[in-house]
């Protein structure tokens, strides 16, 4: 079953109402051609030239025209649809605790459930700082094995979901009470909460787990739970993921206590991915941080730099849609490349985050891919990427489109929080 734009809606509207047949594509599955026929283009592909060759004159040509249609080819030849929202959803306080944090923080648990039948239930952990001028801005993140594990706080919930064997504290791919705060290294709240912000995150595992030989979460509801339509190597998990960010602001924007208008969406590697998609499919989310994406994500398609698209679809076939493995030995026939992605952020800020000793994710490559989106942002009115070169290591670039390259590896670090922070400051504190 071929998980592209139209037939995923077409699924989804048969499943006894789950979805509204709504958001669907301006341009049909027919019209697209078989990846074979597609055109080569060793260079970058312009975002501001249609398929058909016109190039866009006006704001209104670019939202109405060309911005849908980047939207349906990035469905239809990568990521796979991302689902509408559903019908019914429902939002359930599972505690609420004004002393977090010593008191600086309150923690709030809600479980996110969609329904009818098996859906999935995001459960969203949100840390808002106590003092505040107003509705605090939130950095809505997915995090890889759990929220119990940014934090030992007993109160938030092990993740029901399964985990994968790097996850520490678990057994049999089950959290255990070991797991907590294993990972709190990497999510610096106490810092995140004096500077003002406030935190949401949930678990990718929730959503769909991160698994290639089995779909068991998002896209085993949508099938019914028929395994005949729905193939782990034709599911688009990246794209599942990125409806959870969305099912997650659903939320937010109803939350009090959160500034509805400043809403950034953050992950670190194939999370990162998803931030950057989920933020490219959703105006609701202000500014993207894709730290470390790499390739799918940050990092171009095309060139011979770190992770290629076939590396990618070998190690992780259920990451995207079939149509994409068409393109491993030739992704210079793609229509687009992650310039294009970035473009539909345009003119949002988007923040590139890299490690010089991160090569497989090619920082050298995202300042291409922000060089080439710098175009769109321009034609919108907005400044994009103030670096004419890659700037030296820990030199933040600060304009709308953003760059920053510190030394190291591929890890998410407090520091990089700091940065972070940074830059949403340069954004939303002008």
């Amino acid at each position: 079953m071929n998980l592209s734009c139209c037939s995923v809606l077409a699924l989804a509207a048969g499943l006894c109402g789950v979805f509204p047949v709504t958001g669907a594509a301006p341009t049909s599955q027919a019209s697209f051609p078989a990846p074979s026929a597609l055109r080569p283009q060793a260079a970058l592909p312009d975002p501001l030239v249609m398929e058909d060759g016109r190039r866009v004159t006006s704001r209104d040509q670019w939202f109405q025209e060309r911005r849908p249609e980047l939207k349906a080819l990035f469905q239809h030849y990568m990521y796979g649809a991302i689902p509408p929202k559903p019908e019914h959803t429902k939002a359930t306080n599972l505690g609420e605790y004004p002393d977090f944090l010593n008191g600086k923080a309150t923690l709030k648990l809600v479980r996110l459930e969609m329904g009818p039948g098996k859906a999935p239930r995001i459960d969203l952990m949100l840390v808002v700082p106590n003092v505040r001028p107003g509705p605090a801005p939130v950095f809505l993140a997915m995090d890889f094995c759990g929220n119990h594990a940014l934090t030992a706080d007993p109160r938030v919930p092990l993740a029901r979901s399964w985990l994968g064997d790097n996850c520490k504290g678990c057994t049999n791919s089950t959290a255990t009470e070991a797991a907590r705060g294993s990972q709190a290294g990497d999510w610096p709240l106490a810092e995140i909460v004096r500077r003002g912000y406030a935190l949401a995150a949930f678990y990718s595992g929730d959503v769909d787990p991160d698994r290639k030989e089995v779909s068991e979460g998002l896209y085993a509801w949508l099938a019914g739970d028929d395994p005949s339509r729905n193939n782990p190597t034709n599911r688009g998990t990246i794209a599942a993921w990125a409806w959870g960010y969305h099912r997650c602001v659903d939320y937010l924007v109803t939350e009090p206590s959160v500034d509805a208008h400043r809403i950034a969406s953050l992950g670190h590697s194939r999370n990162g991915k998803t931030a950057l998609l989920a933020a490219a499919f959703d105006e609701r989310i202000a500014i993207a941080f894709p730290h470390q994406a790499g390739c799918g994500g940050s990092a171009p398609s095309r060139g011979k730099t770190g992770e290629s698209v076939k590396a990618i679809n070998s190690q992780f076939p259920h990451w995207f849609n079939a149509e994409f493995k068409q393109f491993n030995d030739a992704p210079e026939r793609l229509p687009f490349d992650q310039n294009c992605l970035v473009a539909l952020c345009a003119p949002r800020p988007v923040l590139f985050s890299a490690a010089e000793g991160d090569q497989w994710a090619n920082p050298a490559g995202q300042f291409q891919v922000l060089q080439a989106a710098d175009p769109v942002y321009r034609f919108l009115g907005a400044e994009g990427l103030a670096a004419k070169e890659m700037p030296p290591r820990r030199q933040l670039v600060s304009s709308p489109l953003g760059y920053y390259l510190r030394e190291g590896k591929h890890s998410m670090t407090p520091d990089d929080w700091a940065t972070f922070m940074n830059f949403a400051d340069s954004q939303w504190r002008k």
